[in-house]
C-alpha cells in the first residue's frame, strides 16, 4: 500500500515505480549500514567475515573452496585472504598432497572474533522470512525474482550472502 496517495495527474504505476527504487536503495542502505558497523565495531567486512564462517564450517579450506561457497571469485577470495592473514585471523600452508594448492585455517584471534562478532545481516532477514507464512515467502521471492528480470540481471553471478563489493579504493 503506498505510502501517499498518488496525485491526480501522476499514474498510480509511476508511485509503484517509485516506491520499488525507494526500497531498492534502503536495502542497499540497510546492507551498506551493516558493513560499516562491522567494520567500526570489530575491524572486519561483511566479505571477511563470511570467508571466515567459510573456513570455522570446514575447518580447513582452499581458496577454490571458499570462492565457490561464498559465490565469489578466487582472485576476489585472495584478497580478502591477503587481508585477513595480515590480521593475524588466517594461516596458509601448502598441502602436502598436491603443493599448488594452499589450505586455510582459522587462527585463536578467529575463533575469538566469531565467538562475538553479531550475526550476519542475512542470517536475520532469513530468519524472519522462515516465520512467514509460505504464500507470503513465495509471494516475495517471486516479487524479487521479477525485479532482477525487469532489470535484466538474470546473468549477473551474486552471493546467497549480503555485502558491499568494493568501491572506489574501499576493499572488502
Amino acid at each position: 500500500m503506498p505510502d501517499s496517495l498518488p496525485d491526480n495527474d501522476t499514474p498510480a504505476s509511476l508511485t509503484y515505480g517509485l516506491q520499488i527504487l525507494q526500497s531498492l536503495r534502503k536495502i542497499n542502505r540497510a546492507i551498506d549500514v551493516h558493513s560499516r558497523k562491522l567494520k567500526s565495531d570489530y575491524n572486519i567486512t561483511g566479505p571477511q567475515l563470511v570467508c571466515l564462517g567459510i573456513i570455522q564450517n570446514s575447518g580447513s579450506s582452499t581458496v577454490t573452496r571458499i570462492a565457490k561457497e561464498a559465490y565469489l571469485s578466487a582472485s576476489t577470495v585472495v584478497g580478502i585472504l591477503d587481508r585477513l592473514e595480515q590480521e593475524g585471523y588466517i594461516v596458509r600452508q601448502r598441502d602436502p598432497a598436491d603443493r599448488r594448492n594452499w589450505n586455510v585455517e582459522l587462527t585463536k584471534k578467529a575463533s575469538t572474533l566469531l565467538e562475538s562478532v553479531p550475526a550476519l545481516l542475512h542470517d536475520g532477514l532469513l530468519q524472519s522470512i522462515k516465520q512467514l507464512p509460505e504464500s507470503e515467502q513465495a509471494s516475495i521471492a517471486n516479487s524479487i525474482l521479477k525485479i532482477v528480470q525487469l532489470l535484466g540481471a538474470e546473468s549477473l553471478k551474486a552471493s546467497p550472502m549480503l555485502a558491499t563489493a568494493t568501491v572506489g579504493s574501499r576493499k572488502v
